[in-house]
């Protein structure tokens, strides 16, 4: 086990808490830096939709892992960055001006949207998120001289100072820089009175309130900060597959995003990305996994769904802390042992007086 002896007010607000963390973060970037010439084509387009949908489940992961408010239409945001990238970039917009606008447009409909999800709580606040994801999915449909309708709209490549990036290397790299920039900042927000104010409200809305942080504002710059990275999520995925159509941002979408920092792990930023590389692998292993299968189930249709549905089951009944709770109990197995016990990581059933109130 690592015990860490901190001497000064640098050491403790370090990103890399040890030399551990220096050595593989490192061992990451190289790879990640050197995967467009170690991958095939097909894989380096796999691993960009890995990045894009890090940078959305980093603003979900801030929504709800880190302030406890759950959304089930975070596709809405992802589609409104994604339909405002396009018809700017297509109007001739320079790109950075394109994706700023993109994450700013989704930000104030994130804000827009909480400002009335404060009165309600739990399933109703998922309910009402619901509605507006509908709402939104038939404004795409219905604004044909916007949008497209659906008929679709048509992305042009990104251009940045007149040099045209085209999908492969050149877009994954950039999608990298944001993804990097992205994590850099929530990294700094939640280390900040904001992002502990987050947590704060996760624990307990009640204790929060009692030590003078105001509800409703952190709730909704919660909203406003997880629509933002999705609408820049949004804006690189329209780049990605060229094409937007409306029932490319439906109600599947939302839940795979909510599977996503569920399955990763909930309270973790380790989580969305793990979360996004479950989310882009899964399909991919089902895909695989048909060939060895009798033919009645490697050909039906709702298999992908059911694969789905079963592992979301098996890791809220038996691994809520998803796939990074996982990594940190078999990293503390080899720490400790043989001094390893089964109970170690057993939540307790403890609660505040106040919350038993209620």
């Amino acid at each position: 086990m690592r015990f860490i002896f901190k001497t000064s007010y640098e050491q403790d607000i370090n990103l890399a808490k040890h030399d551990g963390h220096v050595f593989w973060y490192s061992v990451l970037g190289v790879f990640l830096a050197a995967s467009p010439w170690l991958l095939p084509e097909y894989w380096l387009a796999q691993l960009t939709f890995v990045l894009i949908y890090s940078v959305v489940g980093l603003g979900l992961m801030l929504l709800a892992g880190f302030t406890g408010l759950f959304s089930l239409g975070h596709a809405a945001f992802l589609g409104v960055g994604a339909y405002t990238q396009a018809v700017l970039n297509n109007a001739g917009v320079p790109f950075p001006l394109a994706l700023a606008a993109a994450g700013a447009l989704s930000a104030l409909v994130g804000v827009v949207v909480g400002m009335p999800a404060l009165r309600v709580k739990g399933i109703y606040l998922g309910i009402a998120t619901l509605a507006f994801g509908f709402v939104v999915e038939e404004v795409f449909a219905r604004w044909e001289s916007v949008t497209g309708g659906n008929a679709g709209l048509h992305v042009k490549p990104a251009q940045i100072a007149g040099w045209q990036v085209e999908s492969g290397t050149p877009f994954y790299f950039l999608c990298l820089i944001v993804l990097v920039g992205a994590t850099l900042a929530v990294l700094n927000l939640l280390r900040s009175p904001t992002g502990r104010a987050f947590v704060a409200i996760r624990d307990s809305e009640i204790s929060a309130q009692s030590m003078g942080i105001h509800l409703a504002r952190y709730k909704t710059l919660s909203f406003g900060l997880s629509a933002g990275l999705a609408g820049l999520g949004g804006a690189l995925y329209a780049h990605q597959i060229q094409f937007l159509s409306p029932e490319q941002f439906n109600i599947l979408q939302s839940i795979d995003l909510l599977l996503m920092v569920v399955i990763g792990g909930l309270g973790s930023v380790h989580g969305a990305f793990l979360g996004a590389i479950f989310l882009i692998s899964m399909p991919q292993m089902i895909a695989l996994g048909k060939d060895y299968l009798p033919a009645v189930i490697g050909q039906a249709p709702g298999l992908q769904s059911a694969v789905y549905g079963l592992v979301l089951v098996c890791f809220v009944l038996f691994e809520p802390m998803g796939l990074y709770g996982r990594w940190l109990k078999i990293r503390t197995f080899f720490q400790v042992f043989p001094f390893y016990r089964k109970g170690m990581f057993k939540r307790q059933k403890s609660f505040q007086k106040s919350d038993r109130l209620k």
